[in-house]
């Protein structure tokens, strides 16, 4: 038989403290309620589908993957396709066969500006709406702040460009990294 999940929904892109916070959150209700933790993320951002147009990842699917698994302990790590067929899937089919039927949600965790289903219908309040229908609980994390400012993706991002890596890391609450395979080219970069 297949074990009931707290998830953590979001696309986690960094991880950062912002995500820490439902990651934590997620954790502990599966405690509390001994079941498995989960994360549920997508295998690339959907603004690259919904809008058309390439967005700069901070980290990799597999690199969020293994930044969730061994900072926060978390039982499993689900990415699924963001396809064109889940760009259009109603928010309410969203919650009740993707996330009650398949992943077997008893409890879920997002963030105060989570959007999902078709034309990002579905919300915080939508969510917290549908789960007490279903009779399976929901936690809306506020945002977190940061001198004052929402620690997200995006703004670690501009921080990036900036070349302003210690104040990213700050946000991240872990060292900015990159990994890749070394290519040697003209040997000029001495």
């Amino acid at each position: 038989m297949k074990q009931d999940r707290v998830i953590a929904l979001g696309f986690f892109d960094g991880v950062h403290i912002g995500h820490a916070a439902l990651l934590n959150r997620a954790k502990a209700v599966a405690e509390q309620l001994d079941c498995e933790s989960a994360a549920l993320t997508f295998d690339n951002h959907p603004d690259e589908l919904v809008f058309g147009r390439p967005t700069p990842l901070i980290n990799t699917l597999p690199d969020r993957r293994r930044i969730m698994a061994r900072t926060f302990r978390l039982d499993q790590i689900l990415s699924i396709p963001f396809d064109r067929a889940l760009m259009q899937t109603p928010w309410e089919v969203f919650v009740d066969e993707l996330l009650v039927r398949r992943l077997r949600a008893v409890h879920v965790v997002c963030g105060h500006d989570f959007t999902f289903g078709f034309r990002g219908e579905g919300n915080p309040r939508r969510l917290q709406e549908k789960c007490a229908e279903l009779g399976i609980g929901c936690d809306v994390i506020p945002p977190v702040m940061h001198e004052g400012v929402v620690v997200s993706s995006t703004r670690i991002r501009q921080l990036l460009q900036e070349g302003k890596v210690e104040e990213a890391n700050t946000l991240l609450g872990h060292r900015h990294f990159i990994v890749g395979e070394v290519i040697y080219g003209k040997q000029m970069g001495r």
